[in-house]
């Protein structure tokens, strides 16, 4: 029977097994999904099909800039414990991964997972390196820069936080002085211009209903809201920001006449349910604060 790319998709969904390794155990058993999961189990595979279904929240974030400068890239790999954050064999595929990433610049997470490094899938080598460390393994998103200007990155705590910033030009220092601005004081944008309309209207819309809960005249909320507003692009833009290291800058006067053309800031396992830690304050305090 013709085995449908979907039912293909939800074998890999269900086991973390190859997407060939897929195919051929719906293949061998008639397209029945039970069956093939049985059947990648006593091929061997079951070690990772038992892990399939587990939450990886921790793991490293990752950086890379390639020998010319011109490159960089952040990468996000997940796995169940800390002890195996530190594994070798974890950091070593994180490695390997994060310097394909850099040379093929894949469009997406499935067309990562999709190339091949030494004659492998990436799938297949994450699907291994679950079965072999014996945890989950996950690679969960990455970014790409490609740039003519200057690019620094930081990681924190071992990779709790990664950021990767790309600058028109300044020193190294001044580069780490604002990968580690980002990583402490988590902007979302690096001007007014970058906030989220979205963003910018909920939170109006939060500093209205504020303003009338005060008790204000209607006539004077919205004079209000645009003297509020103005503290909160202080909060979430870069170059507003009060910087971390002197408190009597911004980091537009510490930036002169460079500018940070853009950045990302990963934190490890952010959005997935875990224990959380106050990593920004452990920055915060790293800097002097």
């Amino acid at each position: 029977m013709a085995i449908t790319a979907a039912a293909v998709k939800e074998l890999r969904e269900r086991t973390g097994a190859g997407m060939m390794d897929c195919k051929k155990a719906l293949t061998a058993n008639d397209g029945d999904m039970q069956k093939a999961i049985d059947w990648l189990r006593e091929k061997g595979i079951a070690k990772a099909a038992k892990k399939s279904g587990r939450v990886a929240a921790e793991g490293a974030v990752a950086a890379y800039i390639t020998p010319d400068g011109k490159t960089g890239v952040l990468l996000e790999v997940n796995c169940e414990t800390d002890f195996t954050a530190n594994n070798e064999n974890f950091r070593a595929l994180e490695k390997q991964i994060i310097e394909h990433i850099a040379a093929t610049k894949p469009a997406d997470l499935d067309a990562l997972n999709d190339s091949a490094i030494g004659g492998k899938k990436v799938s297949d080598l994450v699907t291994e390196a679950t079965a072999t460390i014996g945890e989950k393994i996950s690679v969960r998103r990455f970014v790409v820069y490609e740039t003519a200007g200057k690019l620094t990155s930081y990681i924190h705590m071992g990779g709790k936080i990664g950021v990767l910033v790309d600058m028109t030009g300044g020193t190294d220092e001044l580069g780490k002085d604002v990968a580690m601005q980002i990583a402490a004081a988590n902007p979302s944008a690096v001007d007014r211009a970058g906030v989220d309309a979205t963003e910018l209207e909920h939170e109006k819309e939060i500093l209205r209903k504020q303003a009338l809960e005060e008790g204000k005249p209607e006539k004077i909320v919205e004079k209000m809201v645009l003297g509020r507003i103005n503290k909160f692009y202080k909060e979430v833009c870069l170059v507003e920001q009060i910087f971390v290291k002197d408190p009597d800058k911004t980091v537009k006067d510490i930036l002169g006449d460079v500018k940070v053309s853009r950045f990302t800031r990963y934190q490890l396992g952010e959005g997935i349910e875990k224990k959380e830690t106050d990593f920004a304050a452990e920055v915060a305090a790293q800097a002097g604060i």
